[in-house]
């Protein structure tokens, strides 16, 4: 079986640098065989691609590639703490998807980080799953994701 990093090679995909925290936070722990990612932006380097309410400003489909890019910054934020090789499986996902007053698709938006998880991590990958419609975001993002992976002894 292939490691994570061999499978992100594989998909042609190279974690960003940890993003830096807008707050006083660390941007991930590790507690017992657990770890918990602060929530991520949808940052590339060191900036917003977008900013709005999805279902206004920002489109569904952008808005679910934003839910993508957060995933990778908070698997980055894994990385820098455990190593990614030592993820053993994806647990839960919440994504909060800054949403204008009419949007119900916040689902459809977190499929976005979703959907990488499965990639990169096959059935390991498979996760109990929030997505919530808030008012408003930091710095004004569409979107934030937050994972708690299962990693193994070290």
């Amino acid at each position: 079986m292939n490691s994570v990093s061999q499978r992100l090679a594989e998909l042609g995909i190279e974690l960003p640098p940890v993003a830096a925290p807008l707050a006083s936070y660390v941007p991930a722990v590790r507690s017992g065989q657990f770890v918990y990612t602060s929530g991520q932006l949808p940052m590339v380097d060191g900036a917003l691609p977008a900013t709005g309410k999805v279902g206004a400003e920002v489109l569904p489909e952008d808005a679910a590639h934003y839910a993508r890019v957060c995933a990778l910054n908070a698997l980055a934020a894994v990385h820098a703490l455990v190593g990614i090789d030592s993820v053993v499986r994806v647990v839960k996902v919440v994504g909060f998807v800054a949403s204008s007053p009419d949007f119900t698709g916040q689902p459809a938006v977190v499929n976005g980080a979703s959907k990488l998880l499965a990639e990169v991590f096959g059935e390991a990958g498979a996760h109990a799953r929030s997505a919530v419609g808030v008012a408003v975001l930091p710095a004004d993002a569409p979107v934030e994701v937050e994972l708690i992976v299962e990693v193994g002894s070290s």
